[in-house]
Formats: structure tokens, C-alpha cells, sequence
């Protein structure tokens, strides 16, 4: 399994894998940048088909951090850590403690906090082994991440169909959502709240049903939920699903979600494009957590971490009026700004000053 060869691989500083008899540990961190600060990003336990499977995720995820980060403002790098193993029967006490250990040993170049296959409790088992994790419920800052994740979406997706259909509100936008855990959930409340009709699949036959009980989400199956011919398809599942194939069926406008990583390849970007529809960066719109974590290190208040996640509007408008006059895809000028953060400088574009970094 080689790492240096790996299309993934984009100047990442550190991977590590660590493999612990004891607790059946399996598992990697990925650092793939602590330009701006040290690498943060969630630990995700996953029952991957490989390791090469395993090693893939990890190295887009933790660039993906890396980006998401320097688009929020945020004095972070980008790194992310994964297990590997089925969360629903090989998670234990004594496999997180030694994942704690893992996070430990890098001396706090890399803190870690919870992600699919991961909660807070598993993070504060970890926490009992090492200091560098985040948030956590010890305090009225702390705890579950995803109101402000969905948050964030949804403000993306009002910008997004600003930009599009030149509304302010949701009343009769169509909106199909994957994934109804903890942030499809809640971002189905707040596009109902909006006037927005909401389609939505989990493959959890539990998730969907509280979601169409006590919010009224319609359901439908997981084959067709981002095939619906709708305004808006809103992935919060896993990523890697938009491809020449999946594209070429979509039927929505705009896609704006927030699973990571949802282009199976940069390229897929220009191909939606092409295709007419508006892509809202995943790296971009789904900063609400992390933004979250760091105004909890702050002991912020409610006001300011509301109107720091509130610029993911700007910074997405932007980004879409660039991606017009350029005609270039949204995810290369999402980039492209978030490189040109790394490198020291205060705006990628002309214009750019308006990002979430102003």
C-alpha cells in the first residue's frame, strides 16, 4: 500500500498507522497541513473494504480540512483520522482509549473530534488518554456539532437559490436530502421551518421514519433521492457519490449537502457545471462544526459564533459569481481561495476580501 504514489497524496506533511493487538486498533492520521495552525479534524470508524480504501478517505478528508479551515478563518490545519472496523460491533472502550493513545503520541500536532462512526462519549473516552480532541459537553460551549453543520448548509442552500431562482425564501423549493442522522435531521427542520417541501432517504429505517413522523419529510427510497427531478439535492451522507454516471442522471439545479468529499474526482466538478447545476463546495458550506469548535475553545457567545458561521453566505456568493464569470467550476474557485490563504495572502480574487477570512 503505498502512500507517496497515492492519487490522494497532495503534499500532505504526515500520515501515521498505528495497529494495536490489544484493543484490535486499527488505524490512520493523516496531517495534511498545519500552515495556519495545528491539523484538526473528526476521527471516522468505518468498516473499509481495503486499507487502500482506508488510506484514500483519509487523505481527501484531511485535505479537505485543510480547506475548510482556511476558508472559515480559522487559526486550523487540515488533518483527519479514521478506524478502521464496524462501529456498531467493534467499537470498545478499550480500542478508543488506544485511539486516544494514537492521537497522543503526535504531541498535539493533530486534535481530533467525533464524525460518522464516532459521538462525543467516544471522544471523551479518548480524551481520557490524550488532551488533543475537541468538542466536547463538559461546558455550555461544548457538545454535538451538527446544529451549526446544518446551519451552515442551510445557508448555503438560500444563497445558492438566491443565485439561481432569485429568491429570498424556501416557500415551494423542492428539496431531497440523503442522510437523515444528526445534521440531515436538523437541516430538514430548518428548510420545513423555511417553507422548503423536503424528500429524504437513510439507510437507517429508523432515522427516516422520526424524520417523516416529526417533521414531515416525505420519504423515499435511498436509489432515488438524488435523481428526484427537485430544486435542490442535499447529500449529508458519505461522499465520493457524484460521477460522470451519477451526474448525467441528476435532474436538481443545485446540489449544496453536507457529506465531505462528495466529487469522486476534482473533474467532477467542471462536469456539473457543464451540466447546468449550481455545486455548492462541501468544504465550504459544512464549516458550521468546525467554526463551532473553535468558538467553544473561545467561550464565544451565541451571537458571535452565529455570524461567523453566517459568512458562509458571502464567501458562497462569491464563489458562484466567480464561477460564472470564469465560467470555471465552483469547487477550483473554492480552492483556488483557500489556497491562496495557505500561501499568505488575504483574498484569492479581487473581491475575494468579502470570505469568510475577512
Amino acid at each position: 500500500m503505498s502512500v507517496f504514489s497515492n492519487p490522494s497524496f497532495s503534499e500532505h506533511e504526515l500520515v501515521a498507522f498505528r495497529n494495536d493487538r490489544h484493543s484490535g486498533l486499527q488505524a490512520i492520521i493523516a496531517v495534511h497541513s498545519s500552515a495556519l495552525g495545528p491539523a484538526v479534524g473528526g476521527c471516522r470508524m468505518y468498516p473499509y473494504a481495503s486499507e487502500a480504501d482506508a488510506l484514500h478517505d483519509v487523505l481527501r478528508l484531511s485535505r479537505g480540512m485543510t480547506h475548510k479551515s482556511a476558508l472559515a478563518g480559522l487559526p486550523f490545519g487540515g488533518g483527519k483520522s479514521i478506524i478502521i472496523g464496524d462501529p456498531h460491533t467493534q467499537k470498545s472502550r478499550a480500542l478508543l482509549e488506544a485511539m486516544g493513545d494514537f492521537v497522543n503520541s503526535l504531541g498535539g500536532r493533530y486534535i481530533t473530534a467525533e464524525d460518522v462512526g464516532t459521538s462525543v462519549a467516544d471522544i471523551r473516552t479518548m480524551a481520557r488518554r490524550t488532551p488533543y480532541v475537541a468538542g466536547l459537553d463538559d461546558n455550555e460551549h461544548g457538545g454535538d456539532p451538527s446544529p451549526s453543520t446544518a446551519y451552515g448548509v442551510f445557508l448555503g442552500i438560500r444563497t445558492a437559490v438566491r443565485h439561481r431562482y432569485g429568491r429570498d425564501k424556501l416557500d415551494g423549493i423542492g428539496i431531497s436530502i440523503q442522510g437523515l442522522g444528526h445534521v440531515g435531521f436538523k437541516l430538514a427542520r430548518l428548510l420545513i421551518e423555511d417553507g422548503a417541501t423536503v424528500y429524504g432517504a437513510d439507510i437507517n429505517a429508523a432515522n427516516l421514519e422520526r424524520a417523516a413522523a416529526e417533521l414531515g419529510v416525505r420519504p423515499v427510497s435511498s436509489d432515488e433521492v438524488l435523481l428526484l427531478p427537485v430544486d435542490v439535492v442535499a447529500p449529508c451522507a458519505m461522499g465520493a457519490i457524484w460521477n460522470r454516471e451519477s451526474i448525467s442522471r441528476l435532474r436538481a439545479g443545485i446540489v449544496c449537502g453536507a457529506a465531505n468529499n462528495q466529487l469522486a474526482t476534482p473533474a467532477d466538478g467542471e462536469l456539473l457545471r457543464r451540466r447546468g447545476v449550481l455545486y455548492c463546495p462541501d468544504f465550504l458550506v459544512n464549516a458550521g462544526g468546525i467554526i463551532e469548535a473553535h468558538h467553544q475553545i473561545l467561550r464565544s457567545g451565541e451571537s458571535e459564533r452565529l455570524a461567523h458561521i453566517g459568512r458562509i453566505e458571502t464567501t458562497l456568493a462569491e464563489v458562484l459569481r466567480l464561477s460564472g464569470e470564469r465560467q470555471v467550476s465552483t469547487e477550483s474557485v473554492a480552492r483556488e481561495m483557500a489556497e491562496d490563504i495557505l500561501r499568505g495572502n488575504t483574498c484569492a480574487t479581487e473581491g475575494a476580501d468579502r470570505s469568510l477570512a475577512a
